[in-house]
């Protein structure tokens, strides 16, 4: 038989996790082909990146304006949206020129509560949850010979030489950064390094596990082969293991309980033989095979051992190389980027109690509300049709896929909304007859085939059978021309069932309310329709003023009301399913601040980006706004303190301190730097001094 291993949270180059699970359970029958087991955004095998949401095109009090997204608190709570990201640390260990670095739990200046997830060789622990500015690698690094201040005078006294010689270089959780341990790790130039002993150890145990487990399998089947060609042989030699002693005398027969009974791991296998030559042949064929089999198993486990103990090559410098990986689950947060199929993406710029989000005539708040403004200037109506047809898809119990150049029609929709609204407007109604059959995902395909192909009665306005957008009647053709006339008996029959539920409510209307109240209350079709049993006509028009009733345009829009006042909006909105995905620009990676950091030693500029902890730029462009503003001294401190000057961002923070004005700013680096390349074209230039002043 055959084992799978599967990946368990592999680390992507985008920080994202690799995970497979199981499909199948033990004992469950598979067959070639089968799935057994789901990867990474799959479901049972098919391509699985987002989720289907119910989504309303709407303004919501401003807060989904260009492009941003309202989404409720429900997508957070039920981790609808919830994805798992591995971060790798990586600390090098350097031959520096004051000493070797060190790893190490004995880090100075470090309270014993900061080294409490820390083993012995001074490495974090898998499983420990960190925080920002947490240990997970101990690393000392030794010091130049410099002038000791009072308070490293005083560890020296107390703990001797090692306190001063060295300082704290460990590896620690950056800022913003929090989860939980998964994996270590650990490199080396070195093979006898006293680090990768339990390293080595652990690998080396797991490769001879796997190793004892594929030869207990191939033993296991070489045993049940055996015992199928042993089942009524004599014996003409079985000897112990490692003796020339019979197992069995010579001449007996194998039975069947003899046979079950054997026990090979006590039997010499290689002197086994049975009289009949044939079966013999058989027989010395399994055990060759097997034995063959568990040579490669056992040469393939020692070329892994070996690479195991090889040293690794590591770049120039670096004599050991300690690899951390944190696992962190982060829920849907404001900020996070949204997109569902036809580049309408967006950022979460609101998340809003479920109770306060619009909610449908039956009560059902919707999950995302998108700016309707997002879709006709860009054109990407197909996200329309798309919710239409995953609101269809929701009520009717069928599931829709779409490819991307043969879609479903504005005309096979519109029929599609038609057949949903009547199942929508029952409950609402409290219509008693059954309502019409879910149509199943093969019925689904049969009926937008009927459709293709035209097959129209030609009863309606129109030569196909359709009607104009807007029209009271719906889009998409007529159910009227349909009935009775596809060509295919499932599509006719789950016509009949709408046509005769139709009829019924109808007439179950009249006898509620009576036929001149029902006309009055907008219902003039289905008093027409009313007790027809044969040939029903005017079904359209008896559905429209259903589902109108029922808060429904026959276009697919519904009355929503306010989830913050109860009210109804002003106009119908179009609700339905989009499948949307979270993207991979999260806020968590892209949010950032300093207040003060590293700066460039050429230019003595803060540094750019996130992953230096710098500043944001004030570039030429945002000079001009302050220029033209007039704004001097804000514009004179962006170009001076918070930037290249390098005496005046001292004498600043000194004033700060002591509660001064701010001092007059200095002259920028950039100006000595300047100044040195126009001196290296030979151009002698330097800054002069007046008797009033620079």
């Amino acid at each position: 038989f055959d084992r799978y291993r599967l990946k368990k949270f592999w680390r992507t180059n985008q920080d994202t996790a690799i995970n497979q699970r199981p499909l199948v359970m033990v004992g469950q029958r598979v067959e070639a082909g089968d799935i057994i087991a789901d990867g990474a955004s799959t479901d049972r095998g098919e391509l699985a990146l987002g989720r289907n949401v119910t989504v309303a095109f709407m303004p919501w009090y401003g807060h989904n304006f260009e492009d941003a997204i309202v989404i409720s608190e429900r997508l957070v709570k039920d981790d609808t949206y919830t994805s798992i990201h591995i971060q790798e640390l990586e600390l090098h260990v350097r031959d520096t020129k004051r000493g070797m670095e060190e790893i190490t739990r004995e880090i100075p200046n470090v309270s014993e509560e900061a080294l409490k997830d820390l083993d012995e060789r001074g490495i974090v622990r898998i499983g420990a949850s960190v925080t920002p500015s947490d240990i997970l690698v101990g690393k000392i690094t030794p010091k130049g010979e410099t002038e000791l201040s009072p308070e490293e005078k005083l560890l020296t006294a107390i703990f001797g030489e090692k306190a001063k010689d060295v300082k704290d270089s460990s590896l620690r959780v950056p800022p913003g950064m929090a989860g939980t341990v998964i994996d270590v790790k650990i490199f080396s130039r070195r093979i006898d390094d006293a680090l990768l002993e339990k390293e080595h150890g652990e690998r080396i145990g797991l490769l001879r596990e796997r190793e004892r487990d594929e030869i207990g399998r191939i033993t296991e089947v070489r045993n049940e082969e055996l015992r199928e060609l042993l089942k009524g042989q004599t014996v003409q030699l079985f000897l112990k293991r490692g003796t020339i002693e019979p197992y069995y005398k010579e001449g007996k027969k194998l039975v069947d309980k003899v046979v079950e009974e054997l026990e090979f791991s006590k039997l010499d296998l290689t002197a086994l033989k049975v009289k009949n030559p044939s079966a013999n042949e058989k027989v010395r064929r399994v055990i060759e095979e097997s034995r063959q089999r568990i040579e490669r198993v056992r040469e393939k486990t020692e070329e892994s051992i070996d690479k195991v103990l090889q040293p690794d090559e590591l770049s120039p410098g670096v004599v050991q190389l300690v690899k951390v990986y944190i696992a962190e689950r982060r829920k849907v947060a404001v900020g996070d980027k949204v997109a569902g199929r036809h580049g309408n993406k967006g950022v979460i710029a609101r998340i809003v109690p479920e109770e306060d989000m619009p909610f449908q005539p039956d009560g059902t708040p919707v999950d995302i509300v998108l700016n309707p403004l997002g879709v006709p200037s860009r054109m990407n109506v197909g996200q329309i049709l798309e919710t239409h047809l995953g609101w269809c898809g929701k009520i009717l119990g069928f599931e829709s896929k779409t490819p991307v150049f043969h879609g479903a029609s504005e005309d096979e929709i519109g029929v599609l909304l038609k057949l949903a609204g009547v199942r929508w407007s029952h409950d609402s109604l409290n219509i008693r007859s059954a309502p019409p059959p879910v149509m199943s995902d093969d019925l689904v395909r049969e009926f937008v085939q009927v459709l293709r192909r035209g097959v129209t009665k030609g009863r309606a306005r129109h030569g196909d059978g359709t009607r104009p957008s807007g029209s009271p009647l719906g889009l998409g053709r007529t159910l009227d021309s349909l009935v009775g006339s596809s060509g295919s008996k499932a599509v006719d029959a789950h016509l009949a069932s709408v046509g005769d539920y139709l009829v019924e409510a109808s007439t179950e209307l009249v006898a509620r309310r009576g036929e001149s109240d029902l006309k009055k209350a907008g219902f003039s079709g289905a008093a027409k329709l009313a007790g027809k049993r044969a040939k029903p006509e005017g079904l359209d028009e008896a559905l429209g003023q259903f589902v109108t009733s029922a808060g429904l345009t026959p276009a697919g829009k519904l009355r929503l009301r306010d989830g913050r006042t109860g009210e109804f909006f002003t106009m119908e909105v179009t609700v339905g399913g989009i499948y949307m995905m979270k993207l991979a620009h999260l806020v968590d990676d892209k949010i950032h601040a300093r207040s003060i950091g590293p700066y460039s030693l050429v230019t003595q500029q803060p540094l750019a980006g996130k992953a230096q902890f710098g500043g944001q730029r004030f570039g030429e462009m945002e000079v001009w706004a302050l220029e033209a503003y007039g704004a001097a001294h804000t514009l004179q401190e962006m170009l001076t303190v918070k930037s290249d000057d390098v005496a005046g961002r001292s004498r600043a923070y000194g004033a700060i301190v002591k509660g001064e004005n701010m001092p007059d700013p200095g002259i920028p680096e950039s100006f000595n730097v300047l100044v040195k390349e126009l001196q290296s074209l030979g151009l002698s230039v330097e800054l002069g001094q007046s008797d009033e002043g620079v």
